[in-house]
């Protein structure tokens, strides 16, 4: 570049420098303060939930002993239901109603008769039962049934025997009673 040349070209003016933006600080806007309506809609909401979940977990503990109840109670009437079982098919037995029949003064006929009922008439031997039973139930030849007599209870003099004195009572250990605690080995 010559000297001419640079001359010939104008020189820039300098621009004005921008303006500062910087300003001093306003007082700040006072905060309006919050309502008391919103926080006492806060907290009540959180109460009501608070006493719903107690309500809720209050109900279930119920539930949970009612349904306690209702299962011991199942468990009694099954043991019972099956108790009564037992007695009915005790007599309901053939000896048990053999029994009874005996006790009524029922006899058992030694020969088998039908009566048809289209025209009333006998089949078979057709003769009248005697007054003595082909069958006693109550004889010497008569099964002993559990379901109807419980077994008798021995006495004193019938369970003991010679070899229970020699060694001392038969009964089963119990555990020690338990009064000042759990016990425990003593260690040194």
């Amino acid at each position: 570049m010559s000297l001419q040349s640079a001359r010939v070209q104008p020189h820039p003016s300098p621009e004005p420098a921008p303006a500062r933006r910087l300003r001093p600080l306003e007082m700040p806007a006072p905060r309006r303060r919050p309502k008391l309506a919103y926080a006492a809609l806060a907290v009540g909401g959180a109460l009501v939930i608070g006493a719903a979940q107690l309500g809720i977990s209050l109900a279930t503990t119920q539930d949970a002993f009612v349904l306690a109840d209702l299962t011991v109670q199942q468990r009694d009437l099954g043991l019972e239901k099956q108790a009564l079982h037992e007695n009915v098919v005790g007599l309901s037995s053939p000896q048990s109603l053999a029994t009874k029949a005996d006790r009524l003064g029922l006899v058992v006929a030694g020969s088998v008769s039908y009566l048809r009922l289209s025209d009333s008439k006998v089949l078979g031997a057709g003769n009248g039962a005697d007054w003595a039973s082909t069958v006693n139930p109550n004889g010497s030849t008569s099964v002993g049934n559990a379901l109807l007599v419980p077994p008798a209870a021995k006495t004193a003099e019938q369970t003991a025997t010679p070899a229970d004195d020699a060694q001392g009572s038969t009964a089963p250990a119990l555990p020690p009673t338990v009064s000042d605690g759990l016990p425990s080995p003593t260690t040194r």
